[in-house]
């Protein structure tokens, strides 16, 4: 059977750049993996991150979402039963940040489905400085995608990190929802990416996954919701700005996310990956020119006043 990973972890956690490195171990290791972009919205963004991990025992694949949850489910479904017979070793999931994981348990339990893939590892991102950010809602959805997982990363670390306070307030947020709360010996990876050896790597993969039993909180579909700008133009200095008046507007609603590649002129081109906390700019060259901004009860009008003189289409 076809070991079968998820990658969980609230928006802007860094999933992206630890499947990146997951992915190459499995790879050293002789597996053949495909990794597929379990997203809800209409450009992913993050599958063209990826792009230099395809080779011949790497495949990528993407599903897209816009239409409701259970034509997404659908797609997914049909997703894995189209890759049934392709010989991959593992399958890894890269789901939104926004994510119901109940999703991903009950398609795998479906015939054909469970007669030919195995859950393999539940693993979740837990940003360490965003953590301690998060209210309301976003509270109870990062809870949601982190309760059944066999391991917790504790990703963007720096010096500055107490990653024993991170990992009480993960158990606060635990607490708060009903949710079993997480063991500091042997539920948590903390260290920098730069420090995991080959052994890190293979407690995640074989970490399994546990079962969670917490009261569910319905999320509206228009909750956290995210906006496209396609053929994006502006200098760097000029993205930078936009990206943080965004953050700090209260006009434009609560922006979580901005992740893309923006035309800077002359030729060249920029890669944005921000969060509240950090914007980082990046030069790059991608097929792709595409602005997503993701938050929880956008304005859609009032960003897309702003974005109007700056891509070819605004936000539909």
């Amino acid at each position: 059977m076809v070991k079968i990973d998820l990658i969980t972890g609230f928006l802007g956690a860094g999933k992206t750049t630890f499947i990146k490195n997951y992915a190459r171990h499995l790879l050293d290791q002789g597996e053949r993996i495909c990794i597929i972009e379990n997203d809800y919205g209409a450009v992913n963004i993050d599958m063209v991150m990826l792009q230099d991990l395809l080779s011949d025992n790497c495949n990528l694949e993407m599903i897209v979402g816009g239409d409701g949850k259970e034509a997404h489910r659908r797609r997914f479904r049909t997703k894995l039963i189209s890759m049934g017979m392709s010989g991959y070793t593992r399958v890894i999931i890269e789901p939104s940040g926004i994510y119901d994981v109940d999703e991903f348990f009950d398609v795998l339990y479906d015939e054909p489905l469970d007669r030919w893939y195995e859950i393999g590892s539940v693993i979740s991102l837990v940003d360490a400085k965003s953590l301690f950010e998060l209210d309301d809602m976003r509270r109870y959805v990062f809870m949601s995608e982190i309760a059944n997982a066999g391991k917790l990363v504790i990703s963007k670390i720096t010096e500055d990190t107490d990653c024993d306070r991170v990992i009480a307030k993960v158990n606060e947020i635990m607490a708060e929802f009903g949710g079993k709360t997480f063991d500091r010996g042997k539920d948590f990876v903390a260290k920098s990416y730069d420090d995991y050896t080959a052994d890190d790597y293979e407690a995640l993969r074989t970490c399994g996954y546990r079962h969670a039993s917490y009261v569910k909180i319905p999320i509206e579909d228009k909750q956290f919701t995210p906006l496209f700008y396609f053929d994006p133009k502006m200098s760097r200095d000029e993205l930078e700005k936009i990206t943080k008046d965004l953050f700090e507007s209260k006009e434009a609603g609560r922006v979580i996310r901005v992740k893309g590649f923006v035309d800077t002129g002359d030729g060249s081109q920029v890669e944005i990956n921000a969060t509240s906390g950090k914007i980082t700019v990046t030069d790059v060259v991608s097929s792709r020119n595409v602005l997503i901004i993701i938050g929880e009860r956008l304005n859609k009008e009032y960003i897309n006043n702003i974005m109007k003189d700056k891509c070819s289409v605004v936000s539909l």
